[in-house]
């Protein structure tokens, strides 16, 4: 029986007992398996796959949708990954290629390494923007930041769901609503009994990856990561946007390093909705 060519393998939808299998990809281009996130993406996400016929997949990807159901308002793709043996074959450019037309009409957004930035601005992807991922053990020290920060609650839901939808400019209740299950810890801080900012530390792989963080300034947003840092043990990793310098400074001055910038970019929509000003990390890059 002749092998099929890449082009006519199927694209087709992956659900949560794909996640072996998307790890197991990760880990044949040099990423972390993260099968922890890989779980969270296949559930409250779309993911797009090519299977191998030799086994496993030869490509994969994520659009996890934002806002109403039947009319989305914004769509996060992640996790665009071709295995090492199909790379620049076009495969990444097909997959791509599906998953915008699957969005319609709704506006996209991703961030980009420097290597997958060309493919994305063939699609018409724009850059709107940068964040940086910054890595390292927190360091306690110096003046504490203004403010206090408390575990949240079951209570706290609501609050911060309104929140988030506030600041991220589009309801993602269906994402945010599995943190308490997702993160290992979420706390919350509040200004005369209101919700003025939040934020998650969720493990990956070696570290607690910190997000979402949204913060009405960036003491809050200190406070925040200062009293998750101090519920852990493990290096601390974030994607902040890099308009955010004194949170940066901050971080790094605390023992973080800087470890990549990534491109966030745009397509259908000339800048993304929500308060930038708040919005401090996504919970995931791959997922806004």
């Amino acid at each position: 029986m002749s092998t099929p060519s890449l082009s006519d393998l199927p694209i087709r939808r992956l659900t949560r007992r794909d996640v072996r299998v998307c790890a197991d990809l990760s880990e044949n281009r040099g990423w972390p398996r993260e099968e922890h996130k890989w779980g969270l993406l296949l559930a409250a996400g779309t993911g797009y796959g090519i299977d191998d016929p030799a086994g496993g997949l030869v490509a994969v990807s994520v659009l996890t949708e934002y806002g109403p159901a039947e009319r989305p308002e914004l769509g996060a793709i992640g996790m665009v990954l071709v295995a090492e043996r199909y790379a620049r074959r076009g495969i990444g450019r097909r997959l791509m290629r599906y998953v915008v037309e699957q969005a319609g009409t709704t506006p996209l957004t991703l961030h980009a390494t420097p290597y997958g930035q060309p493919l994305y601005e063939e699609q018409g992807f724009k850059i709107v923007g940068r964040a940086e991922m910054v890595r390292g053990r927190f360091v306690a020290g110096g003046s504490a930041p203004a403010g206090s920060t408390r575990p949240a609650a079951a209570e706290d839901l609501s609050a911060i769901l309104r929140l988030d939808a506030e600041v991220f400019g589009a309801d993602r209740t269906h994402i945010i609503a599995r943190l308490p299950a997702f993160a290992d810890q979420l706390r919350v801080a509040e200004d005369g009994g209101q919700l003025v900012g939040y934020a998650a530390a969720w493990p990956n792989m070696d570290t607690h990856v910190i997000g979402p963080l949204i913060a009405r300034d960036t003491e809050t947003a200190k406070s925040l990561v200062a009293d998750l840092a101090a519920g852990t043990d493990r290096p601390l990793r974030t994607d902040v946007d890099v308009r955010h310098t004194a949170l940066l400074t901050w971080l790094k001055e605390r023992g973080l390093e800087g470890i990549a910038e990534n491109a966030v970019m745009n397509y259908g929509a000339a800048e993304l909705p929500g308060d930038w000003t708040r919005r401090f990390a996504p919970l995931t890059v791959a997922a806004g």
